[in-house]
């Protein structure tokens, strides 16, 4: 589960760093800072992602990214409710995956 995670992760990272379709995205989320936050996020998302591949800080590194996720739940698939429970379940699958399994590896993983 935790290659899974950290391919994920250092993926997104790595995506908003050298996309500008992904970047001007999170840009646009109404954020403070948002570029500011965008280069957190990058760097959080790639330097937890790497600490989980290697098996280093796994529960600290999963902090961060769990909340990472409910942040992105709560920006862009919350509003999707509007179109019923169903269409928020769809929008939201692979974000309630990601965060499931992040909770899981930090309740599962010792200091």
């Amino acid at each position: 589960m935790r290659y899974i995670v950290a391919y994920v992760f250092i993926t997104s990272g790595l995506m908003k760093l050298i996309s500008a379709e992904l970047a001007a995205g999170f840009i646009n989320l109404g954020l403070p800072y948002p570029h500011k936050m965008l280069k957190i996020v990058v760097l959080l998302e790639i330097i937890c992602g790497i600490l989980i591949l290697a098996n280093k800080a796994v529960k600290k590194a999963a902090i961060p990214l769990i909340a990472i996720m409910i942040a992105a739940l709560l920006l862009t698939k919350v509003p999707s409710l509007h179109a019923g429970i169903l269409q928020f379940a769809f929008n939201a699958r692979l974000d309630i995956v990601m965060l499931v399994i992040l909770i899981i590896i930090y309740n599962r993983h010792p200091k």
